[in-house]
């Protein structure tokens, strides 16, 4: 049985940002769900007031960013409880964030920093994301991050470290194809032998995204269209988890929302040809 086989698949959504928010209200979209950035609702205010109006219509999904579950700093469960009452409002069914870290003792650095791929942080990171899981009491899934640099002390591979991370913690993966693609070219490996490696079957959600090409490296902008290459990995890795959910970021140099939509779903384009060449039983 799939790990994720309980977990509903949205169909196609794109992340929700204010800038589409004229277009969002003045009618109906085709879109499936959105996904939003819990940070952005934590405070009662026009934020909320906004997100209020969309869960009127539509589906909503809680990513965040500042939980940096690799971090040497205690959980905050200040924060924890904030996201807890958040998703009772959005009814989110599951809540990701990404398998970084970003804070020490009295600073954060507001970045997704990758962790060293050692048997001691996996076995660090499971206890504490043990602990959110358990507090949030939905599922919890973390994302793969796109990485620039690497550690002298890495043990394995990343596929290797991010599967030992979700399956010892027992969680799902939020898998970014974008991210395994600009760390494929950052590092220097097939992105094939990622996926590959992967336990498919945990992943509840897939992200899809643009990135900056400066030759020599990739950086992961969220500000462009999804390149070919990225949309082969999605084509190749979507069939193998069964069937999730996809969205679409995009953060900068923003199209109109009818134009992100139209990009995200390209999506459903791949899954209908990969219906279409699947046998028939």
């Amino acid at each position: 049985m799939r790990k994720n086989q309980n977990i509903k698949n949205l169909g196609i959504g794109v992340g929700l940002r204010p800038v589409h928010y004229p277009e969002i209200f003045a009618k109906q979209s085709n879109i499936d769900w959105f996904e939003i950035i819990s940070e952005n609702f934590l405070i009662d205010g026009p934020p909320v007031r906004n997100l209020e109006k969309i869960l009127e219509a539509y589906p909503v999904v809680m990513h965040g960013v500042t939980l940096a579950i690799g971090s040497p700093d205690p959980i905050d469960f200040n924060y924890l409880k904030k996201i807890k009452e958040l998703a009772r409002k959005t009814k989110s069914p599951w809540i990701s964030d990404h398998l970084c870290w970003g804070r020490v003792p009295g600073s954060h650095y507001h970045d997704l920093l990758p962790l060293p791929y050692t048997k001691e942080v996996i076995d660090y990171v499971v206890e504490r994301v043990k602990i959110v899981q358990d507090y949030l009491e939905v599922p919890f899934a973390l994302e793969n991050v796109s990485s620039y640099a690497a550690f002298q002390e890495d043990e394995m591979p990343e596929w290797e470290f991010y599967t030992a991370v979700v399956e010892k913690a027992d969680i799902f993966m939020m898998l970014d194809v974008n991210n395994i693609y600009v760390s494929s070219k950052n590092h220097g490996f097939e992105p094939h032998e990622y996926y590959k490696n992967l336990p498919l079957d945990r992943v509840l959600q897939i992200h899809l995204a643009g990135h900056s090409n400066y030759d020599k490296f990739i950086i992961d902008t969220h500000n462009n269209y999804v390149c070919d290459e990225v949309w082969q990995i999605y084509k190749e890795v979507y069939p193998k988890t069964g069937g999730v959910s996809t969205l679409l970021e995009w953060d900068d140099h923003f199209l109109s929302f009818d134009d992100t939509c139209k990009e995200a779903f390209k999506a459903k384009q791949f899954q209908q040809e990969i219906e279409n060449v699947s046998p028939r039983s």
